[in-house]
This record gives C-alpha cells, sequence and structure tokens, in this order.
C-alpha cells in the first residue's frame, strides 16, 4: 500500500507488494484520504540528537495500515458511501447534533401515529391466528422434504404473536389495559415466553437503548469479562458468531424465569405470567404428544419455536448492531442519539413484515414506544421527511448479516467494535469460517 504524506494527510492507495521480502500488504482500509493528528501518534520524549540520512533521490513514502476490524466513525458524506458499500447498509445517517432532544424529534410526527384502532389492532390478531393455523396445516399434509418451508411459514407466522403481545406490552394495542395484558400473556403462551417479565426487561431495553452495561438487548462483550471467562471463551465466540441467530434461546431462559433479577414490586406480576407458562407447558405439550407423539411435538411445536427464536434473534441485533453503532456509557450517553441515529430500518422481504406487523420498522418505535405497530410506516415515513438524512436504513441481505456476525463482537471506545480474530486468535476458528462460507452478496 502506497501513501503520500502531504502535512498531516495520508492518502491510501491500494495494497504494496514489497519486492525485497516479496511479502504483499493489503489494506484493510478502502482507498481515500486520511487526516493524521499529534495526539493520536505514539508520543515520546525527544533526543537531542540529530541523525542526516542522506537520499539519493526522492521516494514514494511506504506505509502498511495496522489490522483493525471496525473503520474509524462516519464523519464525511463520501466515508458513509464507503461504509454502507462494505457494511450492507443503504444509508448510514450523519451524526445527530448534541443538542436535539427525543422530545424534539417526537414532536415532529404527526398526532395520527398515536392512535389506537380497534379494528386495525384486532385484524393483526386475525392475520396472525389465520397464518399461524395455515402453517400448521402445511406441516401436517407437507411430505418430509417440504417440511423446511412449512416450518419457516410456521415459525415466522407465530413471530407475529409476539408483535401483538409486543404491542400489548407498549400500551399500544387497546384503550383497555386489562384486556392487553390478557391479550399479551396468551399471546406469549406459545412461545412459553412469559410476558410481564419480559416486559419489565424490555422497558429497560427501550430506556437505556446501546448503553453500555444498562441495555438488556444484544451489546458488545466487554474484554475484561471475556478474559475473565477463559472456561467460556469459546462458548462466547460461538454465540455471537455461528450460533448468534437463535441466541435469543439463551436471553430468554436467563432474564425471565429468575426472580431475583426483578424488583420487589414486580415479583407479584411475574409470579402470574411464569404460572401461565409452565401451566400450558404441562398442559399443551402432554395434548400434543398425546396426539402426535413425540415427532408430531418436535414437527409442530419445537421447529416453528426455534424459527421464531431466529426472527427473535435477527430482528434484534439487526436493529441495533453495527460497526459504526457506538454503545455508550451512561455518562456519555444521549437518549435522541441512541433512539434516532442507533437504530436500525431494515426491509425484509414483504410476506415476512406482513406476517411480523412492521416490527421491522424500528425506528419509530424507539423514537416512541407507544406507536401502535399498524402507524409505524407512516411514522417512518415522517422520519425521513424531517430527520432523515439521519437515518440508518439497509435491506436485508448476506453482507449486512456477515458484518454483525464476523466484526460486531468485543467492545472498543475508539472503534466501537473489535473482532474475536483481533482479541483471541487462536480460538476465532468459527469467526474465520464464516468469512470464508458467507456470502457477500448486498
Amino acid at each position: 500500500m502506497a501513501s503520500t504524506l502531504p502535512h498531516s494527510a495520508i492518502l491510501l492507495k491500494g495494497n504494496l507488494y514489497n519486492p525485497i521480502n516479496r511479502q504483499r500488504y493489503v489494506s484493510l482500509y478502502p482507498t481515500g484520504t486520511y487526516h493524521l493528528t499529534w495526539e493520536a501518534l505514539p508520543q515520546s520524549k525527544a533526543t537531542h540528537q540529530r541523525y542526516v540520512i542522506p537520499l539519493r533521490r526522492g521516494k514514494t513514502v511506504k506505509s502498511v495500515a495496522s489490522p483493525v476490524t471496525a473503520p474509524l466513525p462516519a464523519d464525511g458524506e463520501q466515508r458513509r458511501k464507503e461504509l454502507c458499500e462494505s457494511y450492507g447498509f443503504r444509508q448510514i445517517g450523519e451524526p445527530l447534533p448534541d443538542d436535539v432532544t427525543l422530545k424534539s424529534i417526537i414532536d415532529t410526527l404527526p398526532k395520527t401515529v398515536f392512535e389506537i384502532d380497534d379494528t386495525k389492532a384486532w385484524k393483526s390478531v386475525l392475520i396472525s391466528a389465520t397464518s399461524y393455523a395455515l402453517g400448521l396445516f402445511m406441516i401436517s399434509k407437507s411430505p418430509w422434504y417440504l417440511l423446511p418451508l412449512a416450518w419457516a411459514w410456521t415459525g415466522t407466522a407465530v413471530t407475529g404473536f409476539f408483535v401483538i403481545g409486543h404491542d400489548c406490552a407498549h400500551k399500544s394495542f387497546s384503550k383497555n389495559k386489562l384486556l392487553e395484558d390478557i391479550v399479551g400473556t396468551l399471546s406469549f403462551l406459545p412461545l412459553i415466553y412469559p410476558y410481564e417479565p419480559w416486559r419489565f426487561k424490555h422497558d429497560r431495553h427501550h430506556a437505556k437503548t446501546n448503553m453500555l452495561n444498562e441495555d438488556t438487548a444484544w451489546h458488545p462483550v466487554m474484554k475484561t469479562h471475556f478474559d475473565e471467562s477463559p472456561i467460556f471463551q469459546k462458548a462466547i465466540v460461538f454465540g455471537y458468531g455461528p450460533i448468534r441467530p437463535i441466541m435469543s434461546i439463551s436471553h430468554w431462559l436467563i432474564w425471565h424465569f429468575n426472580l431475583n433479577k426483578f424488583r420487589p414490586s414486580e415479583i407479584g406480576k411475574v409470579k402470574i405470567s411464569l404460572a401461565c407458562v409452565f401451566a400450558f407447558m404441562a398442559i399443551g405439550w402432554p395434548l400434543i404428544i398425546y396426539k402426535t407423539g413425540i415427532v408430531g411435538w418436535i414437527k409442530f411445536w419445537l421447529m416453528p419455536w426455534l424459527g421464531y427464536h431466529f426472527w427473535m434473534s435477527t430482528f434484534t441485533m439487526v436493529h441495533h448492531t453495527a460497526p459504526h453503532i457506538p454503545f455508550k456509557s451512561s455518562e456519555d450517553w444521549n437518549a435522541a442519539q441512541a433512539q434516532l441515529n442507533g437504530t436500525v430500518h431494515c426491509d425484509y422481504p414483504r410476506w415476512i413484515e406482513i406476517l411480523c406487523h412492521d416490527i421491522n420498522v424500528h425506528i419509530p418505535h424507539h423514537v416512541s414506544s407507544k406507536i401502535p405497530s399498524y402507524n409505524l410506516r407512516a411514522a417512518h415515513k415522517s422520519l425521513q421527511e424531517n430527520w432523515g438524512k439521519y437515518l440508518n436504513e439497509a435491506s436485508w441481505n448476506w453482507r449486512l448479516m456477515k458484518t454483525i456476525l464476523t466484526i460486531c463482537h468485543v467492545y472498543n471506545e475508539d472503534r466501537n467494535y473489535i473482532s474475536f480474530e483481533e482479541v483471541a486468535p487462536e480460538i476465532s476458528s468459527p469467526i474465520t469460517f464464516l468469512k470464508r462460507v458467507m456470502p457477500d452478496y448486498a
């Protein structure tokens, strides 16, 4: 990689072949102009000796970029375009100014997007119930080689039940709050997800979005925790790498069944939700097994449940995970930046968006969780009109997923994320494997 050094700029021109030692150095940064600051250079005490190096003729200075896995912040328009191409994004938003408040963003939204419409709410229930029933019928009639398609449909359909319960938890499903809690609890039962424990923890996710050590959703691995857990390091690498698309199972298990994780004022409702889940397991599972056998339980319940967790994991990590999206300490955290600038809108195939009630239209949901799912598109359109240049937008693609699974691992204050390949290369073969086998289509 050759470079010229005019004053404080470094121009990266590409890869370098060294004819002396016959080695090729590959730049991990795209070509372009980068700026150096004195503070960024290693500092040492000045020496008073003078050295004279005779030069026979002028030469181009050669440099090699140090290996990194997450690039510098997206400060300029050209740099953001390069990152879009590299990460699989359609748009990477400009940094939101510090003086913009979340209230000022909410105030630009039309009042109609906050209105609860019972007809639209129950229509979403009808869509989920009929699509789920259709999925079960497909499973019952499909030959073995078509079962994966039937499971994919049914798992996506049952994810719609989760989104309905999600609306209920945010009090955006019905004006009748008791009805919301009943519908939310029932919607979560096929997923054996306890409604109230999830609601309490999810409220914390919204209040502390992308806040280090406080957000209850996906967040970077802290290097101190990684180093302190040598026994579990390989499991962490797998969890943030190859099996990350189903790791919401561990989140479901760890966060929602331990009473010690809840405040005393929350325990009563948590116990009711847990009782409902255990009752469903005690009654529903034996009935399924009695009617269809263990194989039927796997076909009709377990496989769609795993499909749901694939979407739960994928939606959650895509919503808030990218090399350019920072997690910040509570001292540096800014609510407006985290919710508008730190959330990703991602388009999926339309049938997925319909069955999942537009949960992928996620930026307005984080601007205000009081917006019902059936109004998210209108709210997003308003945000595009008023705050469009600050939004992160993508379409679901292989490069986007590859970026998340192979780069977004360990927290780094300067670079947001560093890969396990840099932190622990000796146990990072799963990440290297993903880089090799995952397609790079955007």
